[in-house]
């Protein structure tokens, strides 16, 4: 069997380089989507000529399927999808901007629909189960955190994806997932408040931010041979924190 294809959104952040990383010790060529140019040329030094990295701004659905296409004539199809771009704006309701709630829907929610739309085709070519994992967060359910509603609002959009395409290509053997963080370090830790950062990793049960690392051996398990028979779920990662 020809090596596995996957292709990472945001590869050049913090989760991302640990997709990244994780997905290629597991022997897969990893295409990363990133619209900074001086993150993906690191990965490319790091991982050698099994990545690919491609400078793309996901907002655009034209610039992405030109990428899409770079990816199939590189490494020949795609097998494995995980949409992690996204970034939380922290204006506080009422007061958001119109721009800032359009750009916070743009960027997690609408970048990851067309990527599906770009996926979902070239993985009906492919042999085996073939995999779409979203990374929501928990802010989607956890309303006891300090979350913009348009922030919990793209994410939970986003979730409502992944049920809907895993039922609808279930029988075509394309299963698709969230995962959903909760407080997980990440350069995204830069725009809080060192208040609010306390607050937030105070109401971790273990005390402590989770770390990208974790969150990438979640990836790699869906993505494996394990992740065959998982489709439609949310997976909730926080410590146990919002258990009742």
């Amino acid at each position: 069997m020809s090596q596995k294809v996957a292709i990472i959104t945001g590869a050049a952040g913090g989760m991302g380089k640990a997709f990244v990383t994780k997905l290629m010790a597991d022997g897969y060529h990893v295409a990363g989507f990133d619209i900074s140019q001086a993150g993906l040329d690191d990965l490319a030094k790091e991982h050698g000529a099994s990545f690919l990295g491609l400078h793309v701004d996901l907002t655009d659905p034209d610039a992405v399927a030109a990428s899409f296409a770079q990816v199939v004539k590189a490494f020949g199809g795609l097998d494995i999808l995980v949409n992690n771009a996204g970034t939380c704006f922290m204006s506080e309701f009422p007061n958001i901007p119109a721009d800032e709630f359009k750009q916070q829907m743009a960027l997690n929610f609408e970048t990851a629909f067309h990527c599906c739309q770009n996926a979902v085709p070239l993985m009906l070519q492919r042999d085996g189960v073939k995999k779409i994992i979203n990374i929501s967060s928990n802010g989607a359910y956890n309303f006891d955190v300090f979350d913009p509603p348009p922030y919990r609002a793209s994410k939970a959009a986003l979730d409502t994806l992944t049920k809907d395409l895993a039922r609808r290509y279930a029988t075509d053997k394309i299963c698709v997932n969230s995962i959903a963080p909760a407080m997980t370090e990440t350069p995204l830790f830069g725009v809080l408040s060192d208040e609010v950062l306390a607050n937030a990793i105070a109401q971790m049960p273990h005390g402590h931010a989770m770390q990208p690392e974790q969150i990438a051996g979640w990836v790699s398990f869906l993505a494996g041979p394990m992740g065959d028979v998982s489709s439609g779920n949310v997976f909730i990662l926080n410590q146990g924190r919002d258990v009742r």
